[in-house]
C-alpha cells in the first residue's frame, strides 16, 4: 500500500480505491482522452472532501472530481487522485416548491431531482440528453445546458448558491454581492474591468473560458454564476442550491423540414421571437428512418407550451404558420409520439460515433456556438472545411442558441491522422472566432479545446484566467492540466495504447471490420447504460441498476477491456481477474445490442473473454452443469430416467449436494424434466397434418425436455392458421424434410443420428469450439431444409437471437449460417408472414409479463403486438430482464442479483397486474423466474392462444 493510499484510507470515511479495476473504470470519459489515476475516493461528506484535499495537498497528487462521467472533452479525467460524488454525496437535500428552490449534493443524476420537482408543478431547466445519467456536480462544473436552453437558460442561469471547498480546504457560500469571493478575486477583477466588459463574446451558448464577466458589478458580481463552467479546476463544489421553474402542464411539437441543414439553421432563429421552448436541429444522416416525419432533408424540432393541449397546440401551429420557408411541417401532441422524436434526438451523441457506411466518428469539436443569427453561414463555413481536409461528420444541436454538436470522422490510430486532427482543429477554431462565437457551446474546453482559447480570447485574457486560477488554487491542485495551462489537444488520446494489429478472435465482428479493438472501441463513454430506469421495453442494463456499481455497467465493462487490450494497468491479458470479475455479472441479457446508441454487444463480447480466459484451465463447474444442458437432458431423455431425477431433487438433502457439485445457486429449485419430451409426443402423434405452407418448428432443448406444452400448443395454433408443420431432420445425410424423423431406408444407411441445437448454452458460457461444433453438426442437419423456402419458427426467443445472431456470427466463414439465421422466425412473426389471413381467438383479456430481453434487443416485437392486439390481449408488456437470464441466475453466487433484476420490472408487474390478467412470458427463464419467486405461472403466448382455440 502506497503512502498516499494508507493516509487517505485513515482519514476519509468513504471508500478508497487504488486497485486495478478502480483507477481503470476512470480513466476515460466521453472524450477522446486517457489518463491513469492513482486511486479513486467517493467521499460520504464534505468532511471527507476537506480530508481528501489535506492529504493530496500534502502529498502533491492533483485532485479531480467527477459525477456521472460524461463529459466529451477530457476534463473528468486525470492523474491523480479522482472524486467520485455518484455513490454517497447524491442526495436531494430539500425542496422548496414555494421558494422554487432544490437543495442537491453533486452527485445527484438529473432525473432523479426532476422525478421530485415534477409533482410540485416544477423542474430544473437545463436538460442534456445525458439527463438520467449526469449529475449536478458535472452540470454546475460544464455549465450544462440541453434543449430547452432557449427557455430556462444554462446551468448557471439556474444556480442561486454553491458550498465549494477550496484546494487549501477553506469552506466558501458563493453567492451574488461577492458573497464567497476568495480573498484577492474582486481586486484581480477591479484592475482589469475594461477587459471583462469587452473581451467577451455576448451570445447565449458562451461556455469557453472563465466566467469572469459574471463578476462585474452590474452584474450583481456573482461569484457563484462565475464558478459555473470551471471544470472542477477553481474549488470543489458540496452542495447547491438551484432554481427551479414552472412546468408546462402540455405540449405540442412542430417539426419543420427543411430542403437541407443551412436551411434549417437559418430560420431557426426567426422562430425565438414566438417564444418556444426548444429550437432543436437534426439532419437525415442521424435519422435511422424519416417515416413519421415531413419530407425534406434535414428538420427543427420546436416544442411549445401552454396551461392546456388546446394552448400548446396553438402554439405549434403558430410555428408552422411562421416557418415559410419550411417545405413540410407536421405538429405533434400526443406524448407517446413526442418521446419517440425526443429519443432520436438523445441517441444522436451514440448514433453520431458511426457515418452511414459505418466508420467511426469522434467528439473533438462536439459543441461550438455562435450567434443564433449566424448559423446557416457558419455551418456552410463548417462543412468546407470538412471537405478540404478530406473529412465527414454529422452536424445536430441546437439550433435556436446557434450550438452545434457534430462527430467527426477523424483517424485518431496513425500519426497522419492526429496531425490532420490538429490541423483541422486549429482551422475550424478561427472560423468559430470569425462567426462571433465559442469553441464551446455546451460541454466545456477540457483538453479538447483549451490549447486554443488564445484564439478566442486572446493571450492577455487567458493570462487573466491563469491568475483567477491562482486565485481560488495556488498550488494547482485542482485539475491541472484544464482550463489554464492545458495539455496538448492531441495528447492523451486514448487510442494510441490499443494495439496496432488486430487481435486474434473467435466471432467475426462484422460491424467492426473482424477487429475486436474496433467493437470495444465503440463505447464512448454515453453511459445510456448507467440509468436507473428503463422506459417502455428497454432493457439495458439490469445488472448496473441492481448493483448501482459503475463496474457492472455496459460501460465500465467496456472501459476495463479496453485497458485489457491497452495492458498499461490490465497487465493480464485475457486471463485478467478484474475483467473477470466484472463481466460474471453481466446477463448476456444483450439489452446492450439495442439500447446502447453505439450498438455495443457486452454479451458476444463476454463470450469471447470467457473462452479465451478458461481456454486450457478448468472451468467453473456451472460452466459443465448448466453449458452442457443440452447434453444432459438428451441422456435423461434417452435413458427414460426423468420420474427418477425429479424424485432426487425434490429430496433437500440429494438436491443441496447436486447443486453445490454443479455450481448451483443454493436457493434455487431445480427444474423438473417433462415425462414426456416435445418429439417423443410428436412422434406418437404421426405425421404431419394439413396440406397448407411448409414450416419448420425447431424443437429447442428447453420446450423439448423443460416446456413441451409450448412445443405442442405451438404445433395447434399453426395447424389451426392453415399452416404444416414439420420438426427438422434427425439424421445427417440424405434427409426428408417432412416428418422430422427422416427413417427412410437409404437415411438410415448413410446417415448419422443427431439433435439440432442453436449453441446457446455453450456460447454464453464461452465455451466457443465446442459451439462451434454444435453449430456444424445442426448446419448439416438442416441442409435439406436449407434447400427449400420453408421458415423455421423457433419458440424460444434466446435460441431464436443465438440463431439468428451468435451463429452468423460465429460460423463467419460458413454461408449456410447466414442463410440459416434470415430463415429463423419468431412464433408471431410465422403467423403474421404465412397465414396472414387467419384470426387468432378473441381472447379479451388483460396481459402482463414482460418483452423477453433478447426478443427486445434481437427479434424485435412488432408482430408480437400485433397478434396480441388481434387477440383481444390488451395491456402493455414491461421492459428489463427478468434477472434469471438462461444459466446466470442459476450459478452461484448470482441469485441476489437474479433477484434484484426480476424485481426491477417483472414482478412488480405480475403484482399489480388486474383480476383475471394472463402472464404472459415467451422464454423459459422468465416462465421459471416468476414461477420460483412470485408462484404465478406464466404462459407462453402460443399457449394461451391454444386455450382459447380449445375454448372456442
Amino acid at each position: 500500500m502506497t503512502d498516499l493510499e494508507a493516509a487517505l484510507r485513515r482519514a476519509v470515511r468513504g471508500e478508497v480505491g487504488f486497485d486495478v479495476t478502480s483507477r481503470a473504470l476512470t480513466t476515460m470519459d466521453a472524450s477522446n482522452y486517457r489518463r491513469v489515476p492513482l486511486g479513486v475516493v467517493a467521499p460520504r461528506d464534505a468532511d471527507d472532501v476537506a480530508a481528501v484535499l489535506e492529504v493530496c495537498r500534502a502529498h502533491g497528487v492533483p485532485v479531480v472530481p467527477r459525477g456521472g462521467g460524461t463529459s466529451i472533452a477530457g476534463q473528468a479525467t486525470g492523474t491523480g487522485v479522482v472524486l467520485d460524488f455518484t455513490r454517497h454525496m447524491n442526495r436531494l437535500v430539500a425542496l422548496d416548491p414555494d421558494a422554487r428552490t432544490a437543495v442537491v449534493q453533486p452527485g445527484l443524476v438529473l432525473d432523479r431531482l426532476q422525478q421530485a420537482a415534477a409533482p410540485h408543478g416544477l423542474r430544473f431547466g437545463p436538460d442534456p440528453s445525458t439527463h438520467s445519467r449526469c449529475t449536478l456536480g458535472g452540470m454546475i462544473g460544464n455549465n450544462s445546458c440541453g434543449s430547452h436552453s432557449v427557455a430556462w437558460g444554462t446551468t448557471a442561469d439556474s444556480v442561486r448558491e454553491l458550498t465549494v471547498l477550496t484546494a487549501r480546504g477553506r469552506s466558501l457560500r458563493l453567492g451574488q454581492g461577492w458573497a464567497g469571493a476568495p480573498e484577492g478575486l474582486r481586486e484581480l477583477v477591479s484592475g482589469d474591468l475594461a477587459r471583462l466588459r469587452t473581451g467577451f463574446p455576448d451570445l447565449p451558448r458562451r461556455i469557453s473560458g472563465y466566467a469572469l464577466d459574471a463578476l462585474l458589478p452590474e452584474r450583481g458580481a456573482d461569484v457563484a454564476r462565475s464558478f459555473c463552467g470551471a471544470e472542477g479546476t477553481l474549488g470543489v463544489l458540496t452542495e447547491a442550491v438551484v432554481r427551479l421553474v414552472e412546468a408546462p402542464r402540455a405540449r405540442a411539437l412542430a417539426v419543420l423540414g427543411y430542403a437541407d441543414e443551412a436551411g434549417a439553421a437559418e430560420a431557426a432563429a426567426g422562430l425565438l421571437p414566438l417564444g418556444p421552448l426548444t429550437v432543436e436541429g437534426m439532419a437525415v444522416d442521424l435519422v435511422p428512418s424519416t417515416q413519421g416525419l415531413p419530407r425534406g432533408g434535414a428538420w427543427l424540432f420546436v416544442e411549445t407550451g401552454g396551461d392546456s393541449a388546446a394552448q400548446a397546440r396553438a402554439g405549434a401551429e403558430a410555428v408552422v404558420r411562421a416557418a415559410e420557408d419550411a417545405v413540410d411541417a407536421l405538429v405533434v401532441t400526443d406524448p407517446a409520439g413526442q418521446r419517440a422524436l425526443w429519443r432520436i434526438r438523445e441517441d444522436a451523441s451514440g448514433t453520431a460515433t458511426r457515418m452511414p457506411d459505418g466508420a467511426e466518428a469522434w467528439p473533438g469539436w462536439e459543441d461550438c456556438a455562435v450567434p443564433p443569427a449566424r448559423l446557416g453561414a457558419y455551418l456552410r463555413d463548417f462543412r468546407a472545411l470538412l471537405t478540404a481536409h478530406g473529412l465527414r461528420g454529422t452536424p445536430y444541436g441546437h439550433f435556436g442558441d446557434g450550438c452545434i454538436h457534430v462527430r467527426i470522422d477523424f483517424d485518431l490510430l496513425t500519426d497522419a491522422g492526429v496531425a490532420r486532427f490538429r490541423r483541422f482543429s486549429e482551422e475550424l477554431a478561427d472560423v468559430v472566432v470569425a462567426h462571433g462565437g465559442s469553441l464551446s457551446g455546451e460541454h466545456g474546453d477540457g483538453q479538447a479545446r483549451a490549447e486554443l482559447l488564445p484564439r478566442m480570447y486572446g493571450g492577455e485574457t487567458v493570462a487573466l484566467f491563469e491568475r483567477a486560477k491562482a486565485v481560488w488554487d495556488p498550488d494547482d491542485l485542482l485539475n491541472p492540466g484544464m482550463l489554464v495551462r492545458p495539455a496538448p489537444l492531441d495528447t492523451n488520446l486514448r487510442f494510441s495504447v490499443l494495439p496496432r494489429e488486430p487481435v486474434d478472435v473467435e466471432f467475426g465482428y462484422p460491424s467492426d471490420g473482424g477487429d475486436f479493438s474496433a467493437a470495444v472501441r465503440r463505447c464512448v463513454g454515453v453511459a445510456k447504460c448507467r440509468t436507473t430506469s428503463v422506459s417502455g421495453s428497454g432493457v439495458m442494463c439490469p445488472s448496473f441498476r441492481a448493483t448501482g456499481e459503475e463496474e457492472h455497467s455496459t460501460r465500465g465493462r467496456a472501459r476495463l477491456l479496453h485497458e485489457m487490450l491497452a495492458g498499461e494497468l490490465v497487465t493480464d491479458g485475457w486471463r485478467s481477474p478484474e475483467v473477470r470479475d466484472a463481466l460474471d455479472l453481466c446477463l448476456s441479457c444483450k439489452g446492450c445490442r439495442s439500447d446502447c446508441p453505439v450498438e455495443v454487444d457486452m454479451a458476444t463480447y463476454k463470450a469471447e473473454f470467457l473462452h479465451h480466459h478458461y481456454a486450457g484451465r478448468r472451468r467453473p463447474a456451472a460452466h459443465y452443469a448448466m453449458g452442457w444442458l443440452p447434453v444432459w437432458l438428451r441422456w435423461a431423455a434417452r435413458t427414460r430416467v426423468a420420474p427418477v431425477v425429479n424424485a432426487l431433487a425434490s429430496v433437500g438433502p440429494l438436491a443441496a449436494v447436486a447443486k453445490r457439485l454443479g455450481g448451483i445457486a443454493g436457493e434455487r429449485e431445480v427444474p423438473r424434466l417433462a415425462g414426456e419430451t416435445f418429439s417423443r409426443w410428436w412422434r406418437r402423434r404421426g405425421r404431419p397434418v394439413g396440406e397448407g405452407e411448409l414450416v419448420v418448428l425447431w424443437p429447442d432443448t428447453f420446450t423439448e425436455h423443460l416446456s413441451p406444452s409450448v412445443g405442442r400448443a405451438a404445433v395447434r395454433v399453426l395447424e389451426a392458421a392453415g399452416l404444416r408443420v414439420v420438426l427438422p431432420p434427425t439424421l445427417r445425410g440424405r434427409a426428408v424434410v417432412g416428418d422430422g424423423t427422416s427413417r427412410s431406408a437409404a437415411s438410415l444407411l448413410t446417415a448419422r443420428r443427431g439433435r439440432v441445437c442453436c449453441g446457446l448454452t455453450y456460447v454464453s458460457t464461452g465455451q466457443l469450439d465446442r459451439a462451434r461444433a454444435v453449430m456444424r453438426r445442426t448446419l448439416d442437419l438442416m441442409a435439406p431444409v436449407l434447400e427449400t423456402s420453408a421458415p423455421v419458427v423457433v419458440l424460444e426467443p434466446s435460441c431464436a437471437a443465438a440463431l439468428r445472431t451468435d451463429l452468423p456470427e460465429l460460423l463467419h466463414d460458413d454461408p449456410r449460417a447466414a442463410r440459416l439465421a434470415a430463415r429463423v422466425v419468431t412464433f408471431a412473426e410465422a403467423l403474421e408472414r404465412h397465414a396472414p389471413d387467419w384470426r387468432p381467438p378473441a381472447l379479451n383479456l388483460p396481459a402482463v409479463g414482460q418483452t423477453h430481453c433478447h426478443q427486445h434487443a434481437v427479434l424485435g416485437d412488432a408482430a408480437d403486438r400485433r397478434l396480441r392486439e388481434a387477440a383481444g390481449l390488451s395491456g402493455e408488456l414491461s421492459g428489463g430482464c427478468c434477472g434469471l437470464a438462461g444459466n446466470f441466475g442459476f450459478e452461484k453466487g448470482h441469485y441476489e442479483v437474479s433477484a434484484a433484476c426480476a424485481e426491477d420490472q417483472l414482478l412488480p408487474a405480475v403484482r399489480e397486474a388486474p383480476e383475471g390478467a394472463v402472464v404472459l412470458a415467451d422464454g423459459f427463464s422468465c416462465r421459471t423466474q416468476l414461477e420460483q419467486l412470485a408462484g404465478t405461472r406464466g404462459r407462453h403466448l402460443a399457449e394461451v392462444l391454444a386455450e382459447g382455440l380449445d375454448q372456442a
